[in-house]
């Protein structure tokens, strides 16, 4: 039985781990604009902003709706990580008890 599950859970982890390394670029991309590091100007840095965004606004939308911004700061990049990283835990936790 374990070897059936241990494929699906490591594609799961692996999954949740790129989703996670697109979430931390995209919101370290939006500090170096923000902080005049990176010009908005540049077609490069528009392109992997509207990439990044097209990766992430789905699942922003869906916490957005359930946690709106506090004081105008947008949480749902770090609530988006904290359940990345709690299912990378879990899906670890959970391979180690199939093997």
């Amino acid at each position: 039985m374990g070897a059936i599950i241990e494929p699906f859970l490591y594609i799961i982890g692996l999954l949740a781990d790129i989703y996670f390394k697109i979430v931390v670029v995209q919101v370290v991309l939006y500090w170096l604009i923000h902080f005049k590091v990176l010009e908005p100007s540049n077609k490069y840095a528009q392109k992997t902003v509207e990439i990044l965004d097209n990766l992430t606004a789905p699942v922003y939308k869906k916490i957005r709706e359930k946690v709106p911004p506090v004081s105008g700061l947008d949480l749902s990049p770090f609530i988006l990580l904290l359940a990345l990283l709690f299912l990378c835990r879990l899906v670890y936790r959970l391979s180690a008890l199939v093997i």
